[in-house]
């Protein structure tokens, strides 16, 4: 095969000069055998994939949304259930250390009043429990979260034992 000096082109790339064989030019015959692309079919699989990730998002949404409402009935009834218990009183502060009982008082309203404060204590021990519940799901929905979010980088093929294994993971992809 024999180069004319007509094959050599002059390049000038940012003032180095160099001649280089020139490129081979299409032929208008070659590009109308090409058919051109089929913009309908292309608009086609562009409206369905951005209805398929439209629809992953909507789920997800939907999810979401779920789980913060039955969050938000979760402590709504809380706050319900605390309001519905009877008000802390308090005990009478005296300046002695010791609490000195009337000798006209009767048993029964300190009776009474042990057992409101025992019923408030029983509620807030309740919320105490149902709040410790809540940080129990959310500290679950974190740690799920996290792990969604670190199995792609764990299911890597570098994590392979032999390097045999790395080698012809990683060939085929």
């Amino acid at each position: 095969m024999e180069i004319n000096e007509e094959d050599w082109e002059l390049v000038n790339d940012d003032g180095f000069i160099y001649r280089r064989l020139k490129r081979p030019r299409l032929d208008s015959t070659a590009t109308a055998a090409v058919p051109p692309p089929d913009l309908a079919a292309e608009a086609k699989a562009r409206r369905e994939r951005k209805k398929k990730v439209l629809l992953k998002l909507k789920t997800k949404n939907e999810q979401e949304i779920h789980h913060w409402e039955h969050l938000s009935n979760t402590l709504q009834a809380l706050q319900d259930r605390t309001q519905n218990q009877p008000p802390l009183t308090p005990p009478p502060v005296s300046d002695q250390s010791v609490f000195v009982v009337p000798e006209n008082s009767s048993d029964s309203t300190y009776q009474e009043l042990a057992d409101t404060l025992l019923a408030q204590v029983e509620a807030q021990e309740a919320t105490i429990s149902e709040i410790s519940r809540l940080c129990d799901v959310a500290e679950a929905l974190c740690d799920a979260e996290e792990q969604r979010l670190r199995q792609p980088f764990i299911d890597l093929p570098i994590w392979e034992p032999s390097p045999r294994k790395l080698i012809t993971s990683l060939l085929q992809e």
